[in-house]
């Protein structure tokens, strides 16, 4: 059966290879992402099968987001997988400053405060606020026959439980998504809607490319006993099993999924 899947931040990276393990297994999906149309829609023609859709929300406002989920609707039919993928590592780098992230002992307390704020806007708030448009629509909708309602799975890290020392702002908004993953994994199971999180380490993706090429790339695989850091290619596949039905019992779950490089 065909289900409709809505992947937020899908231009690039992990979320365009979710896109793209969706609809090879027969699903249509929904690309969002926040300005980088092109990028969308050049991921969005490469997709096998029929009914795709890019939209284009800035989910850290409030006010984009049921708009967001509504026209996805309309796009899809309806949403059967939410992957709540979309989130900000560090934002705009501040002019004539060489600075990665907003570490405490080097950021003005002002960029401190914006950093903390548009990070969880989008990376938590954003997710949360994604959730309940999502689940209500789950909610109001009659299940098919044997067919669970839908499937919600957030895209975490392995940042949560390991530290972000340089962006704290992103470990503190995934360590929250991990915990209202959980919460709403609870609040859900009632209406057969799973919620599941995954928490990756280290990916190798185009935005990483240059780090891992670089003086940092040794250290960064080393991290892993296997020596290697993970696909965005390993990350979707996962993540297409958490939202499938034989993955149902596992709703409440966080999958550390980090090649044993941070163990708890």
């Amino acid at each position: 059966m065909s289900r409709g899947v809505l992947v937020t931040g899908a231009s690039r990276g992990v979320g365009a290879e979710v896109a793209k393990v969706f609809a090879a297994a027969g699903d249509r999906v929904v690309l969002h992402c926040r300005g980088a149309v092109d990028k969308a829609e050049a991921i969005r023609r490469e997709l096998p099968g029929d009914g795709h859709a890019v939209l284009a929300a800035d989910i850290a406002d409030p006010a984009a987001i049921p708009v967001l989920v509504d026209e996805s609707a309309a796009a899809l039919g309806r949403i059967d997988v939410l992957v709540n993928n979309a989130a900000l590592y560090v934002d705009e780098p501040v002019a004539g400053s060489r600075r990665v992230g907003h570490p405490i002992a080097e950021t003005p307390y002002d960029e401190w405060v914006a950093a903390w704020r548009r990070t969880l806007a989008v990376n938590l708030e954003g997710a949360a606020h994604l959730t309940w448009c999502v689940a209500r629509q789950m909610i109001d909708r009659d299940p098919a026959e044997g067919v669970a309602r839908g499937a919600i799975v957030n895209v975490g890290s392995r940042g949560a439980y390991r530290g972000e020392p340089d962006v704290p702002a992103y470990g503190a908004a995934k360590a929250g998504l991990h915990a209202f993953g959980q919460s709403i994994a609870v609040a859900l199971a009632p209406h057969d809607i799973t919620v599941t999180s995954i928490a990756p380490g280290f990916i190798a993706t185009d935005m990483t490319s240059a780090l891992l090429d670089g003086p940092a790339g040794e250290a960064i695989r080393a991290q892993s006993p296997f020596g290697r850091v993970a696909t965005a290619e390993e990350v979707a596949a996962a993540v297409h099993w958490l939202a499938s039905p034989a993955a149902g019992w596992s709703s409440g779950a966080v999958l550390d999924f980090n090649g044993a490089s941070h163990l708890r």
